[in-house]
């Protein structure tokens, strides 16, 4: 088993190394955060730009984050990064994986077509290819594929959802190179939207998400079939979702409503609060005591060698 204890310390550490904007901590403090980091960075070595997937003349590319000195093929973690799906990307974003280094991960920094690339749902396309592109070169990279954990801000947490649920079953896959199931052993899911059709009208409207989905007659069909609500059922990987519950950007009713169906159907989940919590931000209080809940989460479901 990989101890709980260290990877925790670890996270923890390196979290409170990218806190320390919102925090001033004293010097020991950073000294030690400093110090866990460079331990870090000494231990790991990054293959960037690797394209996984070509589509409409587009190379999405994801960045590989490995152990240099593996004792067995290391648990990975996938990262979707945030910004309606139509902003961001995954250099700006690439901080986000430093927690999962200090846990002893290895770990795949995702890019995925945007809105001005192609409309929905490319981006969900792209993320199911991202993950078998990880299943079918895991030995090659000293990767676990039964440890392969999925997880993403805002947009980025609903391509985690949508990777660890849609699968096969909505043809999505149909660009991806082999036929292998793609499967994932745990979702963490950083306040993504669960319906994506409450983005196109009414209160909730999004422009982003709007210019996401285009214009087409299809386009609220397209939103149905890529939210996280309606592919809930009893065999899921276990998902934990994390969500303020102020979030005026994607309004905490998402992750509820996902955590109802999901409790109604059997799976295994759990909803990490955030009480006055808006969309991120969150404190390094607040911070490390969702790191906790990761690492309680993951230890539990996924962190056992030969599972």
């Amino acid at each position: 088993m990989i101890h709980s204890t260290r990877r925790c310390a670890g996270a923890f550490a390196l979290a409170g190394l990218y806190l320390v904007t919102s925090a001033a901590p004293s010097l020991a403090q950073a000294n030690d955060a400093t110090v866990s980091a460079a331990q870090t960075a000494a231990a790991y070595r990054v293959v960037p730009d690797i394209t996984y997937l070509t589509a409409e003349g587009w190379e999405n590319k994801l960045d590989l984050y490995l152990p240099r000195d593996p004792v067995e093929p290391a648990p990975t973690v996938l990262y979707f990064h945030g910004g309606f799906w139509v902003r961001g990307s995954r250099t700006q974003s690439s901080l986000n994986v430093m927690p999962y280094l200090g846990m002893g991960w290895a770990a795949v920094n995702v890019s995925y077509r945007l809105g001005g690339v192609s409309h929905a749902p490319a981006a969900v396309e792209d993320v199911l290819c991202a993950v078998r592109w990880v299943m079918r070169n895991a030995d090659e990279h000293g990767l676990d594929p039964s440890r392969i954990v999925v997880t993403g801000h805002s947009a980025g947490g609903h391509l985690a959802l949508s990777a660890g649920m849609l699968g096969q079953s909505t043809g999505l896959d149909a660009r991806c190179a082999g036929d292998e199931p793609i499967e994932v052993a745990a979702v963490v899911n950083w306040y993504g939207p669960t319906d994506v059709g409450d983005f196109l009208e009414g209160p909730n409207r999004q422009n982003l998400v709007v210019e996401w989905l285009g214009s087409g007659t299809d386009r609220f069909e397209v939103a149905e079939r890529i939210s996280p609500l309606n592919h809930v059922r009893d065999d899921l990987p276990p998902i934990l979702t994390i969500h303020g519950d102020q979030d005026l950007v994607v309004p905490y009713d998402h992750a509820v409503r996902l955590h109802d169906a999901l409790d109604a159907a059997g799976a295994i989940h759990e909803l990490h609060t955030v009480p006055g919590g808006a969309h991120g931000g969150f404190s390094p209080e607040e911070t490390r005591d969702i790191f906790d809940a990761i690492d309680r989460f993951l230890t539990e479901h996924v962190i056992v060698s030969g599972q």
